[in-house]
């Protein structure tokens, strides 16, 4: 069990072009938690909880945190991106792959910060999501997913997800608006 006493938001590739298969059936969601999304990050900078972006590199290995922001911003659906953009004390993480730990410099930086407790956010419920939930708990890290706040291509597989997370990974799953960010003196960090 980690002894390590405060929280991060991870904002899972909230940062995209949507140019990818199956964004057709994505976007309708991401344009449904955007409000939770944007809502979690404001609170978490609002008290000083590490906002931490752990984003796709899309096949672009060249590419770094500004290009990506940049290319989404100058994408169709920058409306979906401007909104939970990093600002200038966000930490951001470049992935390949599904979860947000593999093979990236995550642990590390969490390690580092002192971060015991994951806040997760963003996209996909069914893929990065429930693999990044996974590999929390293999990693013995509480994890909280805001169910309001996780975008989905497949509502019933999303469904599925989020009743693993809980049952089999220990994850703590609430609205957004119910997430304890653990600042509080004395405020306990969600514990399965």
């Amino acid at each position: 069990m980690h002894d390590k006493e405060t929280t991060a938001l991870i904002v899972i590739d909230m940062i995209n072009t949507y140019e990818h298969e199956d964004a057709e059936l994505l976007l309708p969601s991401v344009r449904e938690i955007l409000p939770a999304v944007r809502s979690l990050i404001s609170r978490s900078r609002r008290v000083g909880v590490d906002v931490i972006y752990v984003n796709d590199n899309f096949g672009r290995w060249r590419s770094h945190h500004d290009e990506i922001l940049d290319m989404a911003l100058a994408g169709p659906h920058a409306d979906l991106v401007e909104p939970v953009k990093p600002d200038a004390d966000s930490l951001f993480v470049v992935k390949a792959r599904h979860s947000i730990f593999f093979q990236t410099p995550l642990e590390y930086l969490l390690d580092r910060q002192n971060v015991g407790h994951l806040v997760l956010c963003g996209q996909v419920t069914e893929q990065c999501v429930l693999y990044s939930a996974l590999d929390a708990h293999i990693r013995d890290l509480p994890t909280t997913v805001a169910s309001d706040a996780v975008a989905h291509i497949h509502r019933d597989l999303a469904d599925a997800a989020l009743r693993m997370m809980e049952r089999n990974m220990g994850t703590h799953l609430c609205r957004a608006e119910e997430v304890q960010l653990g600042v509080e003196p004395g405020t306990p960090i969600p514990r399965p």
